[in-house]
């Protein structure tokens, strides 16, 4: 058995994921296997850290049933936050305020599960971790359906939410086809600044169906104009249109689509606003311009937490990088995020590693202009070729009295 560890503290940031509880399944197992003697986690992040909001993850984790339903739990089992920490410069106080609650519960290794913006607080934390004399040590364990983190070959929770897109894609046109009516249909997908997600809508494709018409990703400028000319001509020769469009898409002067319509007001922590109506200001636009039957249809947090059709290669990954970043806390390394490293497509096999979360935080990864068409409306084979590993397999759910049983937290000492 391994020498007893120091405590471990566990939070989740950011927006869930199908399988961000797989990668805390995954930390607290591998945590508990390597003899560490406490594991903590933050109730919504390190929002609640400050509020000093921690439980005893072993009381509320008490056997291997539960760590398997865990993994197959959506949403953040500890709740989670959009808290931007400040500068180290600009405001000490709050990080002697964290490190004395740390010291204070015998914390040992910080684990941190979440996308960019997470990045930037192990990054902070890390820091000032040295320049305080710390001997805690940092890690980030990576997760973002929006694929857009720098460094690793793709995020776990991504490829769940691109095989519910490719399905729910693969469902709409053909519903489409039911009436003998002419429609377009517009399907509104997550993605801020970046299309992987939209892409996503390609693995409809396939001998049973035709796919979608058009996709739209906010790496390439929209233009309102081309647009309306492209669904027109479609109309015209198709009964059933449908178009898959990021909820991102920018217009020439910078300006997203959404922000076309009134209303749009709300802005995080973080700076973002946020981004909805894209494909309901476009459906109304084609519904008067063209004269036909629209339907905007706007994925929304559904991409985000359907663990009934979760990837099996993705809950596994999500497993196996909270694990590897247990493992690379206990042997001496801070301030590293895990990290997926592609080894071959076929057979598709994948390995951990680390990275310096210094040159992952704030940096977006995007799609590469080339594994998108030359006219801007649509994703290549390469685009395809490179998410369709990762959708691959399921894991069914534990259904009880017919539907998902989920783990999900309740104050015990309530």
């Amino acid at each position: 058995m391994s020498d007893i560890r120091g405590n471990v503290i566990v939070g989740q940031s950011g927006g869930p994921t199908a399988v961000i509880n797989s990668s805390l399944a995954g930390v607290y197992k591998t945590a508990k296997d390597r003899g560490a003697k406490t594991v903590y986690g933050m109730l919504h992040g390190i929002q609640g850290l400050l509020e000093e909001r921690v439980v005893d993850l072993s009381t509320h984790i008490t056997s291997d049933l539960d760590i398997d339903l865990l993994k197959r739990t959506p949403s953040a089992y500890l709740g989670s936050c959009r808290y931007k920490l400040p500068e180290i410069k600009d405001d000490t106080a709050i990080y002697d305020k964290i490190f004395a609650i740390l010291d204070k519960l015998g914390v040992e290794y910080f684990f941190y599960i979440g996308g960019n913006d997470s990045m930037d607080t192990i990054k902070k934390l890390s820091d000032y971790s040295i320049l305080n004399g710390s001997k805690i040590r940092f890690m980030g364990v990576p997760k973002t359906i929006d694929n857009d983190l720098a460094a690793t070959d793709h995020t776990p929770g991504f490829g769940s939410a691109a095989k519910y897109i490719g399905s729910i894609t693969k469902e709409v046109i053909r519903d489409g086809l039911v009436y003998d009516q002419q429609n377009v249909t517009l399907l509104e997908i997550m993605g801020r600044n970046a299309g992987w997600l939209t892409g996503a809508a390609a693995l409809a494709k396939g001998e049973d169906c035709e796919g979608p018409d058009l996709i739209f990703l906010p790496e390439v400028v929209f233009d309102v104009d081309e647009f309306m000319k492209k669904v027109s001509n479609l109309h015209k020769v198709k009964k059933s249109v449908v178009v898959a469009i990021s909820e991102g898409v920018k217009l020439a002067d910078g300006r997203y689509v959404c922000e076309m319509r009134e209303g749009i007001d709300y802005v995080d922590a973080f700076g973002h606003r946020q981004l909805t109506g894209t494909a309901r200001y476009l459906s109304e636009k084609i519904s008067r311009e063209v004269g036909c039957k629209t339907r905007a249809i706007e994925f929304n947090s559904l991409q985000r937490c359907a663990s009934h059709i979760v990837s099996r290669v993705d809950i596994t990954e999500a497993f196996q990088v909270g694990g590897a970043a247990v493992k690379a806390a206990f042997e001496g390394e801070t301030g590293k995020m895990i990290i997926l490293k592609r080894v071959s497509d076929d057979p598709y096999i994948c390995v951990t590693d680390i990275y310096d979360v210094h040159k992952v935080a704030n940096v977006e990864k995007k799609v590469p202009r080339e594994w998108i068409n030359e006219t801007g409306d649509f994703v290549t084979s390469e685009f395809v070729n490179y998410v369709r590993p990762l959708i691959q397999a399921e894991l069914t759910p534990m259904m009880v009295d017919g539907l998902p049983r989920h783990l999900y937290y309740t104050d015990k000492e309530k």
